[in-house]
């Protein structure tokens, strides 16, 4: 799609909320919702029914080795297990894997112990030499996005059918939790070798559902799995992931009860979902974040050489100081969101463990952006192109920038595209700044290492620099705590000096759902697990 220019708004004002009308565009939202309400519905559910779930957009290829999007991780989180996941606290812990890894003294030998008596949706024994078999196809496939994620592992070694090592070329602390995300989805072997290239049509894995099909676009239809291990402990028959793009869409099903449970709430509809009397909201996520990228040095691709990029923002450091101190958070948050992201200008999250203490953001300065335009010597307004995707709070997001920036001397343009769309121009280096944001890790390698390291796939900046990559790399190969917050700490604040990223907020996820629903499980990561939902008894 040809993107298009969205005009300016010739009276924008800040204080009020302009995304869409009624209940759930109030200024004043409903408290928000916390994370514990779901898990902490324990109701007792009946055996048996369907689930609708509304997703906000259609998945990519159901194949953990290729797919790289939010939405397929929320199928995945009730068809295909991982060797470990993590729980409502956000603490790593076993899945597919009887216990958490062995490692050597030196960190480069990582020994695996896997869980007994399992079987893959299909009757295929799961065992040791599965687990190989899907862990060399997530890191040497050609076509896989995992590489990246198991970049440190130089070989899987079967040790008996109950485990397996893994040998490093360094040591990589992180490894645990990537095996918490896709690169740690265990296929099945029977189903690899007979599908191979095309696994992702007919995707077999271990899980409480196993997949049962798909209509492009429409719906995702699981079935409850008679081989799983604790089959007992599921009791829906049948998942239904119906594709509903459209935010006030997915309300209005949730509302009329054509879904049971609508993901990814836009923060515009919570309040009026909330205020239904036949509905609940929770929140999760909390991990990921959302921003502003400046193409400082992306100018052939994400993870070639860094060139020279003909920009006002790209060529001057203190431009892009200007642009920032334009911005501010806490109203971008309020105007947009209903005050329901949480404002930062780091990609860890707040709560993080591995969250310095010094790590502190700037308050809006529109006098000294002013002064550092006019330092500058270039010419006002300064064109600048900012591209963002084509929903409504994304643009409402745009508009809001462009009024801010304005009054420090800015011209913003805003350009919009189908998401997809705005990642190719992304990874390509096509474009002068960018909206775009990650889902988010447990472990804060996953928000770094790729996003804003030299070359990364997802540098889409194009920042290089050895006082962003160097401590970060140390952090991966560190097992301390503290050492490596402050490594992190390090790293960011460097990054935060070069402005290729501006993050605004941390992106919370609210899922919607009917209060007949219980048992569901909705951590940081903001992917529901039904393992153990179904509809109150």
């Amino acid at each position: 799609m040809r993107p298009r220019l969205v005009a300016a708004l010739a009276v924008l004002p800040l204080g009020l909320t302009a995304c869409g009308g009624g209940a759930g565009s109030s200024s004043t939202p409903a408290a928000p919702p916390s994370i514990a309400a779901a898990t902490a519905d324990n109701r007792p559910v009946k055996a048996g029914g369907t689930l609708n779930v509304a997703l906000n957009a259609d998945p990519d290829a159901l194949d953990p080795s290729i797919s790289t999007t939010l939405v397929g991780r929320e199928v995945f989180a009730n068809m295909c297990e991982k060797l470990y996941d993590i729980d409502a606290q956000a603490t790593l812990v076993p899945q597919l894997a009887a216990a958490l890894p062995e490692v050597s003294g030196d960190g480069k030998e990582v020994t695996i112990k896997l869980r007994e008596g399992v079987t893959f949706n299909d009757g295929t024994a799961f065992d040791a030499e599965a687990v190989k078999k899907s862990l060399d196809r997530h890191r040497t496939w050609e076509k896989s996005a995992r590489q990246a994620d198991l970049a440190a592992v130089s070989k899987v070694t079967v040790v008996d059918p109950t485990t397996v090592t893994l040998t490093l070329t360094q040591a990589f602390t992180p490894l645990t939790a990537q095996l918490a995300d896709r690169a740690g989805m265990i296929m099945s072997p029977k189903a690899l070798d007979a599908a191979g290239d095309n696994f992702g049509a007919s995707p077999v894995c271990v899980g409480p559902f196993k997949f049962a099909g798909r209509t492009s676009g429409s719906q995702i239809v699981l079935e409850k799995a008679a081989d799983y291990y604790d089959a007992a402990k599921v009791k829906l028959d049948k998942i239904v992931y119906k594709i509903i793009v459209d935010p006030n869409v997915r309300a209005a099903n949730l509302k009329s009860g054509d879904v049971h449970v609508g993901d990814q709430l836009a923060t515009t509809t919570v309040k009026g979902v909330q205020t239904d009397p036949n509905l609940t909201v929770v929140s999760g996520g909390g991990l990921g974040y959302y921003g502003i990228t400046i193409n400082t040095g992306n100018a052939d691709g994400s993870t070639e050489k860094p060139g020279t990029v003909n920009t006002a923002l790209a060529k001057s450091p203190q431009l892009r100081e200007a642009f920032e101190l334009a911005l501010d958070r806490d109203l971008i948050n309020k105007t947009v969101y209903n005050g329901l992201h949480e404002p930062d200008c780091f990609p860890v999250p707040l709560d993080s463990r591995f969250r310095a203490q010094d790590l502190t953001c700037p308050k809006r300065d529109l006098a000294k952006a002013k002064q550092l335009v006019q330092a500058s010597g270039v010419p006002t307004p300064i064109p600048v192109t900012l591209t963002s995707p084509n929903d409504a709070t994304n643009v409402r997001l745009a508009q809001v920038i462009q009024q801010m920036t304005k009054e420090a001397g800015f011209n913003v343009s805003v350009q919009t595209a189908e998401f997809v769309s705005t990642l190719e121009q992304g990874k390509s280096g096509k474009f002068d700044v960018l909206l775009n944001g990650w889902s988010g890790r447990v472990d804060p390698d996953g928000n770094l290492t790729n996003l804003i390291t030299s070359r990364g796939s997802n540098n889409y900046s194009g920042m290089s620099d050895a006082g962003i990559d160097d401590p970060i790399k140390q952090a991966a190969a560190e097992s301390d705590t503290a050492e490596r917050a402050a490594l992190y700490a390090s790293a960011m604040k460097k990054a935060a000096e070069i402005r290729g990223v501006l993050y605004l907020y941390h992106s919370k996820y609210y899922l919607g759902m009917s209060k007949t629903v219980a048992g569901v499980q909705y951590f940081k990561d903001g992917l529901p697990r039904f393992v153990t939902a179904g509809f109150a008894a």
